[in-house]
């Protein structure tokens, strides 16, 4: 018969069981906090697994990042012991992915392929198990990947059935799997059902159940879920009721228990069973990745239309689009890129670095932290770092390059102890300014950027649900988190030119309520024999005024100096400020000239400041040619993620200010100094 609602033909196939293909995924980022490491253990993973060794029947598969697979197998024995047993019970299947869980799309076939293949071994080696099936990492698909996955021996990968609807297919043709293919290559893809990842296990076992169940469409049944192991007691509200209130053990239970529900391996169900179909996918990650990955006004845009439509074919951005709205990933991402190329030299612990520094979690941000994370920031300048520190120089080396592929070429300086870049594009300004020997970046730095939570959001539906998901959070933005939100027009890089005809203050510079008059904080200079220049204006009561600045750095080995020269056809008196921001591990401890900053520092007529960092226990002395008053502030961002609103202290943000007019010739040095 036909049934009216699907319009799919239903006879014998009506008695057919539903192969349930449940997956979980482990993932930390690299060098993640020991503490949330152990977090994850006690109150998701070690639960999880001592609730899965009592129903060794129930088959479910497993990946697992290799960082953090290894960090259990050394530090949590008793976890990975259950691990080892319930895979030679064949409860468990082990898929493979990138070592280090990178977005494979982010990063060259060479290292693609090193990746998969350094996880494979790794898994053989102790769960005597080949793999062959992919986790896509944050489900990032592009076609350009599938030559790579082939050739590392593997047969399927899972991504999102929104990845098939964005494209045109219709959800009743979602339970099983499909083949796509290119140049003679085929490979098997599973689409995840949306609708068992937000009821997984966030719904009751019943609703569970049935949700289920409603996959009994088609040839050869299945219901597809594959979602993070962290649902199941770290993220919020999760642990009592998956454990407390044994969510989990009672699953399970009904699904062993259940005549119409078989489970099973993702390879063994392919292997029994035949493709639904030839498919190709464009570039996407899951529905929220794309929305995420958006701009401001575009993001706004696509909410507004979703509002007004349901169709899957209003999509948001690809993930790639995160290295456009945040120029900060996106540098550290091209940086990455170009070490790629160059790693024929590498020995073993170049080459481990590089891997280590392609992990996914600081490029992107969502509903995690993410790029948003200092801490995820600094362990990737650490690689980064750590690889240029092999690469010694006897003496200083320079070079021009567009490394951050702007259409602008950056000013790159290693001496024996310094890593230095200067964007020509950003006012010529320092953007990277790296110790080789403590392997910290002091120009980790990220901009305030308005973002779509930071308005109220309306109450959403809980679809059945007993407790919230982080997608359906109805988190309010509280008043404490007001006086937070500015948002800067201008990258937070350091060396940075300001004029105004009011008095620079703390205050003012805090809140960016100062009156700009220049274009040389963010605009383009002409770089020309190692010294930049652009030819501008200052701009104020209706008119403009020429005027010009030209910025020579010089570089000695722990020493970076600056010359500038400005001239204007303005005659009124100015004030200047030399603006610097710069990223600290521990901001709060830090101290100017013996005291920690706090709420705000000042000093007034000084020539020298002195910057004391208990974290690379370097000193950092500023000198200047001519006596500045000076402001500082710790300045936060205010993001949003699983928990709810944070407030992230990201850098120190300082000026030099002094008055002027007409011209100014200004000196500034700032010397690294070990303790």
């Amino acid at each position: 018969m036909i049934t009216a609602k699907t319009g799919l033909y239903k006879g014998k196939n009506e008695m057919k069981k539903v192969s349930l293909l449940f997956g979980i995924h482990m993932h930390q980022p690299v060098d993640n906090f020991d503490s949330a490491v152990e977090k994850a253990v006690t109150d998701a993973y070690l639960p999880f697994f001592q609730t899965m060794a009592r129903y060794s029947a129930f088959k479910f598969s497993l990946h697992c990042s290799g960082w953090l697979l290894e960090k259990i197998r050394v530090e949590y024995t008793e976890l990975f012991t259950l691990m080892q047993e319930l895979t030679q019970k064949g409860s468990i299947e082990w898929l493979s992915g990138g070592y280090y869980e990178p977005v494979l799309s982010s990063i060259s076939s060479r290292d693609r392929r090193a990746q998969i293949e350094k996880l494979s071994t790794y898994i053989f080696t102790y769960f005597k198990q080949e793999p062959k099936g992919l986790w896509l990492t944050e489900r990032v698909w592009e076609a350009s990947l599938l030559h790579d996955i082939k050739a590392c021996g593997l047969e399927y990968v899972m991504v999102d059935d929104y990845h098939f609807l964005s494209n045109g297919f219709c959800s009743d043709s979602f339970d099983g799997y499909h083949t796509t293919e290119d140049a003679t290559e085929n490979l098997a893809l599973f689409p995840i059902a949306k609708d068992l990842r937000y009821a997984l296990p966030f719904s009751e076992v019943e609703v569970a159940v049935e949700k289920i169940l409603v996959h009994n469409r088609g040839e050869n049944p299945a219901a597809v879920i594959f979602d993070d192991a962290e649902k199941f007691g770290l993220w919020p509200q999760t642990n009592e009721w998956v454990y407390g209130q044994k969510w989990l053990q009672k699953f399970v239970e009904a699904v062993l228990k259940h005549p119409m529900i078989l489970t099973q391996h993702y390879s063994s169900y392919k292997k029994q069973n035949r493709s639904l179909g030839l498919v190709y996918l464009d570039n996407c990650s899951y529905e929220e990745m794309g929305e995420w990955s958006l701009k401001l006004p575009k993001a706004r845009a696509l909410q507004q239309l979703k509002k007004q439509t349901e169709t899957y074919t209003l999509k948001g951005g690809i993930w790639k689009n995160f290295f456009i709205k945040y120029h900060e990933s996106n540098y550290l991402h091209k940086r990455m890129l170009k070490l790629s190329e160059e790693q024929e030299n590498f020995d073993a612990d170049m080459l481990e670095s590089l891997y280590k520094l392609q992990t996914n979690d600081v490029f992107w941000h969502g509903v995690f932290g993410g790029l948003y994370l200092p801490s995820l920031r600094d362990n990737a300048y650490h690689y980064l770092l750590a690889i240029e520190a092999k690469q010694k120089v006897k003496k200083t080396s320079y070079r021009v390059v567009d490394i951050n592929k702007d259409g602008y070429d950056e000013f790159q300086v290693k001496t024996a102890a310094l890593s230095c870049v200067i964007s020509a594009k950003n006012g010529a300004q320092l953007i990277e300014f790296g110790s080789l020997t403590a392997l910290f970046n002091w120009q980790n730095t990220l901009m305030r950027r308005e973002e779509i939570y930071h308005h109220k959001e309306p109450t959403k539906e809980q679809n059945q649900n007993v407790i919230t998901t982080i997608h359906n959070q109805n988190v309010i933005l509280d008043d404490t988190f007001q006086k937070y939100l500015v948002f800067d027009w201008h990258a937070k890089n350091s060396f940075i030119e300001h004029f105004a005809q009011e008095a620079f203050t703390l205050q003012n510079f805090q809140q960016l309520t100062f009156r700009e008059l220049g274009d040389f904080a963010n605009q383009p200079f002409v770089l020309e024999d190692k010294k930049f220049q652009r030819k501008g204006g200052l701009y104020c009561d209706g008119k403009s005024y020429k005027a010009s600045l030209q910025k020579k750095y010089k570089f000695a080995s722990n020493k970076i100096s600056l010359k500038s020269k400005f001239i204007t056809e303005y005659t009124l008196p100015l004030y200047f400020a030399q603006e610097f921001n710069l990223h600290f591990a521990h901001p709060k401890y830090v101290t100017f000239n013996g005291k920690t900053v706090g709420e705000g520092w000042s000093a007034y007529d000084i020539d020298t400041l002195t910057i004391f960092d208990d974290f690379t226990e370097k000193k950092l002395v500023i000198k200047t040619s001519q006596i500045c008053d000076v402001f500082a502030y710790i300045m936060h961002t205010v993001s949003k993620s699983e928990n709810g609103f944070e407030r992230i202290a990201q850098q120190i943000s300082f000026i030099f200010t002094r008055s002027f007019e007409q011209s100014l010739n200004f000196k500034i040095s700032l010397e690294v100094q070990d303790v």
